[in-house]
C-alpha cells in the first residue's frame, strides 16, 4: 500500500489540510497512520473518500449522515434499497426549506408594496415624539 502526506490528499481531493483534518476528527476518514516522526499519512483511497463525501455535501446530507452512509458501504452491507432513506429525508429538507424561502418572499414582497405606498415597515412609527423622562 502506498501512503500519502495530508498536503498531497488535500490537494488531490480538492479540500484544505484544515478539512482533512476535520474529517478525520469526525469520522469521515479513519484514523490516518503515523510515521515515526508524527507526520500523518493516508492512503491513497483517502482522496476518493473525500470526494463521495463532497458529493454527497453536495447532495444535501449532513455530516452525521454522510458518516453514517459511509461505514454503511464500508461495512459492506449498503445497497440502494437500505439507502434510499437518506435520499429521502434530504428531499423532504429541501422542500421544507423552499417553503419557508417562499413565505419570507411574500413576506418581503408585501413589506415592499406597503413601502412603495408610503406605509413603511421597517421603521418604528414616529408619530408620536418619544416620551422624556425626567432626572
Amino acid at each position: 500500500m502506498r501512503w500519502v502526506k495530508i498536503g498531497q490528499v488535500a490537494e488531490q481531493a480538492g479540500v484544505s489540510v484544515d478539512t482533512v483534518r476535520f474529517y478525520e476528527r469526525r469520522g469521515v476518514l479513519p484514523a490516518a497512520h503515523r510515521r515515526p516522526s508524527g507526520y500523518r499519512v493516508f492512503s491513497e483511497s483517502t482522496v476518493e473518500r473525500i470526494r463521495t463525501a463532497k458529493a454527497l455535501q453536495d447532495m444535501g446530507l449532513t455530516l452525521d449522515e454522510i458518516i453514517d452512509a459511509l461505514h454503511a458501504h464500508g461495512s459492506g452491507g449498503a445497497t440502494c434499497e437500505s439507502e434510499r432513506w437518506r435520499l429521502e429525508a434530504v428531499v423532504d429538507r429541501i422542500d421544507t426549506k423552499i417553503a419557508e424561502l417562499k413565505r419570507a418572499r411574500r413576506n418581503a414582497l408585501n413589506i415592499l408594496h406597503d413601502c412603495r405606498a408610503g406605509r413603511c415597515r421597517l421603521i418604528p412609527d414616529q408619530a408620536e415624539p418619544p416620551q422624556r423622562t425626567r432626572h
